[in-house]
């Protein structure tokens, strides 16, 4: 299935001295049924109303501030600017903070992936990575900020593309502790050798390739083909729903290819001129503009 997906992120893969120039693009959506709240007198979308709990009624947004708890019933209040320096800094960049075996990172803390394509000429570098990477049977561990949240991620090669799959953070997976498990191995188990036979020609008949295609959601669909058959009945309403805002683009990244060499030799880059350099070349032109604009105006003062 094709993306056709706007841009959501742009900036680099770093790693050693060398800038990767990406964008990121959504890889996923989602199949569930969204059944939106209406107003079923006048079919006007339902939000939801700030309402305190212990009265009943509704307060405005200026009456409301953010608490965490820190035990049940006691809160500590956190400011806006507070919670605006706790921000991570947003650096436009996929930090990768080391390469690891891919088959170290559990299923259990991938979380939601997103398509990586180069851009502003980093095609080689781009697809010398994605073959290493292929290459040597590794992902790159890496840290991102995305609209102010900083995550985890794996960026794993998947044919063509690089993926970057935002991950669970440690601490967010629980542990195993309290679940009634049976002991590991065969053994501990207690599984007798004609079970695990039986188990296994099992698995082996029902085995196959990987094919997408093969499953539905099938409530889903059936719910789509309800759908479809009303709007065929003409049997429809009309709702205007507020626009959506398209997401802030903003990045400066530098196509560095030379770097990977560099990189081994451990020698830091001065990546910096190449911005001050461009910050020199706009300042002529800026003052050029404001010049012209003044004279114009002038002009127009002496015509009137």
């Amino acid at each position: 299935m094709a993306t056709g997906s706007r841009v959501l992120w742009k900036g680099a893969i770093t790693f050693g001295l060398v800038h990767i120039p990406v964008a990121l693009h959504t890889a996923s959506t989602e199949q569930g049924v969204d059944f939106d709240w209406l107003d079923k007198r006048s079919m006007d979308p339902v939000g939801y109303k700030r309402i305190n709990k212990k009265t009943g009624k509704e307060i405005d947004k200026e009456n409301i501030v953010k608490g965490v708890a820190y035990e049940s019933g006691h809160y500590v209040i956190i400011s806006p600017e507070e919670i605006a320096a706790a921000y991570p800094r947003t650096t436009q960049t996929i930090e990768i903070q080391r390469f690891i075996d891919a088959s170290d990172i559990p299923f259990l803390y991938l979380e939601r992936p997103y398509y990586v394509a180069p851009v502003n000429k980093g095609e080689k570098v781009y697809a010398l990575l994605r073959e290493t990477l292929l290459k040597t049977g590794k992902v790159g561990l890496a840290k991102v900020v995305i609209q102010t949240k900083q995550h985890l991620a794996a960026l794993v090669p998947s044919g063509p593309a690089l993926v970057l799959n935002l991950m669970r953070w440690g601490d967010e997976i629980k542990s195993l502790e309290g679940l009634d498990l049976p002991s590991e191995g065969v053994k501990g188990a207690k599984l007798s050798a004609n079970e695990m036979k039986m188990a296994e020609q099992l698995v082996d008949d029902m085995s196959g390739d990987w094919d997408p295609d093969d499953f539905k959601n099938e409530f889903k669909n059936s719910i789509m083909k309800l759908v479809e058959k009303k709007v065929k009945a003409g049997d429809t309403e009309t709702v205007i729903q507020p626009e959506e805002e398209a997401p802030g683009e903003s990045a400066e990244v530098i196509d560095l290819t030379e770097l990977l060499a560099r990189s081994l030799k451990g020698k830091k880059p001065a990546v910096k001129a190449p911005a001050a350099k461009t910050a020199a070349k706009k300042a002529p032109a800026k003052k050029a503009a404001k010049t012209a604009a003044r004279k114009t105006a002038e002009k127009a003062r002496k015509a009137a």
